[in-house]
């Protein structure tokens, strides 16, 4: 998570329009991306919400994440010309994740899911602290008639996650039916919002997209109808423990702009027969040439619970570092994601050592998800 060490620099963070609603359910707040967010809330903790979306359904505010909207004659193909996935895989009304990388050394510059409308219309939801930069880069590169609109603070997001999702959306007259990596727009209460079949969870679930004005009605209604399905409000470090466990990166983390797509094993979120898109040429040399690293899962053998940052070794030689890791709930054991030296090559089940504050915990390759999925 992003660090705010002053007063002067807390006063500057942006605030979701639901905060007031999470301090009167006892948030505990801290800063990410910018944002003062929920971390967790109290008479729960972060092992209770994250059950409550592996095994019924929890709510994320994630309004602290980008929006961007680009529209304009030619709006799609300009889009595809420049993130890494090909959006001429997808129809209206679906989603796709996608990458946007520097051009020059192929790092990732952000991960991003791109909401297609019309071949003059593409909505981007990037990360809360890259996008900005995403905008600029757009912006700059944008043909006459294409517009790049920021509207990061325009709408609210909404992650309802969990098997019983759907139920409780459908409660609400909500649609539920489309298929995954797909939205329909809908109306509650008289509330025009966008219902997207996504998430970064690993089970079933939704994330809706609501004119910030109107956060607190949609809001308070999911958890008047919630109370039949125990619904959970849950913070961003159950977010982080449930994204851990399948495997799914953190930019920042698992990827950057010191890490690429082909390092991070994410080549599948790229269009590598596409003429174009930032970054193309590095990615696809580096591709053919294999990367000196990848990002590999790590389970723990014992009680240790690994940590970003931490090194990772091969007897006495290091072949890597942590660059997410934590406690699973799910399976009891330290799990983590680390870049991985490619020479010599280690298999799946082989066990590494992770250096924790000076002891060595033996952690074994594990290929992620370290849990079954459920998105579908």
């Amino acid at each position: 998570m992003t660090e705010v060490t002053s007063d002067a620099a807390a006063t500057r963070l942006r605030r979701s329009p639901l905060h007031e609603r999470h301090a009167a359910a006892g948030a505990k707040f801290a800063p990410f991306g910018g944002w003062e967010m929920p971390l967790e809330y109290a008479g729960g903790g972060v092992l209770k919400e994250h059950t409550a979306v592996r095994t019924g359904v929890g709510v994320f505010d994630v309004s602290h994440l980008g929006k961007a909207r680009i529209t304009g004659p030619g709006a799609a193909d300009f889009v595809n010309a420049c993130l890494t996935n090909d959006l001429g895989r997808i129809a209206p009304g679906k989603a796709q994740y996608t990458l946007c990388c520097d051009d020059a050394t192929g790092g990732v510059v952000d991960d991003i899911i791109a909401y297609l409308h019309a071949d003059d219309h593409v909505f981007l939801i990037p990360n809360a602290a890259n996008t900005a930069e995403v905008v600029r880069r757009l912006r700059a590169a944008a043909p006459a008639g294409v517009v790049i609109t920021d509207e990061h603070e325009a709408y609210a997001v909404l992650a309802v996650q969990g098997p019983r999702s759907a139920e409780l959306l459908g409660a609400l007259g909500l649609p539920t039916e489309h298929d995954y990596m797909s939205f329909s727009t809908a109306t509650l209460d008289s509330v025009a919002l966008t219902v997207c079949r996504t998430g970064y969870t690993g089970e079933l679930g939704y994330e809706l997209v609501i004119p910030a004005e109107h956060a607190l009605a949609v809001w308070d209604a999911l958890f008047a109808a919630g109370a039949a399905y125990e619904l959970r409000a849950c913070g961003l470090a159950a977010r982080d423990t449930l994204r851990t466990e399948m495997g799914y990166p953190l930019h920042g983390q698992d990827l950057s702009l010191e890490i690429t797509p082909v390092q991070a094993r994410s080549g599948w979120a790229v269009g590598w027969d596409k003429p174009a898109f930032w970054g193309r040429d590095v990615l696809l040399a580096e591709k053919a040439a294999s990367p000196r690293r990848t990002l590999r899962g790590l389970e723990a053998v014992d009680r240790a619970i690994p940590r970003p940052g931490m090194a990772v070794y091969a007897g006495d030689t290091r072949v890597g570092t942590v660059t997410s890791g934590t406690f699973s709930p799910t399976k009891k054991q330290g799990i983590a994601l680390a870049l991985i030296d490619t020479e010599p090559k280690f298999a799946d089940g082989e066990v590494l050592e992770v250096d924790i504050r000076g002891r060595r915990a033996q952690l074994r390759l594990h290929r992620p998800p370290f849990v079954k999925p459920s998105v579908r």
